[in-house]
């Protein structure tokens, strides 16, 4: 059997402005909501878009690269994995997060 890839390909608009964070290890990584959109017919014939809202991180040189690019409202072409990631509130509630890691981006 070939290897299978977590791969995930998104064309939207930013929902914001990229908001950057240096973290302690002097990594930077940076975050933007993705929204796509999906046109259909529902069962009465009359169309209806819905928006899908992503949540990506960039880090390093892509992360400067989308801070210092991308605006909100940006067209953009996004590939990256899908990344899991389990936290805590600061009340002590878990949640859960899914994020799309940035590998490639290309503005449109």
């Amino acid at each position: 059997m070939s290897t299978i890839y977590n791969t995930v390909q998104l064309i939207g608009h930013l929902g914001d402005d990229p908001e950057e964070v240096k973290l302690d290890s002097n990594k930077k990584l940076a975050k933007f909501s993705l929204a796509t959109n999906f046109r259909y017919k529902n069962k009465e014939g009359k169309m209806v878009e819905n928006t899908q809202w992503h949540r990506v991180v960039a880090w390093d040189k892509l992360a400067e690269i989308c801070t210092a690019h991308l605006k909100k409202g940006s067209h953009v072409a996004c590939q990256g994995r899908l990344v899991y990631r389990d936290y805590e509130t600061k009340s002590g509630e878990k949640r859960q997060s899914t994020e799309i890691h940035l590998d490639e981006m290309l503005m449109l």
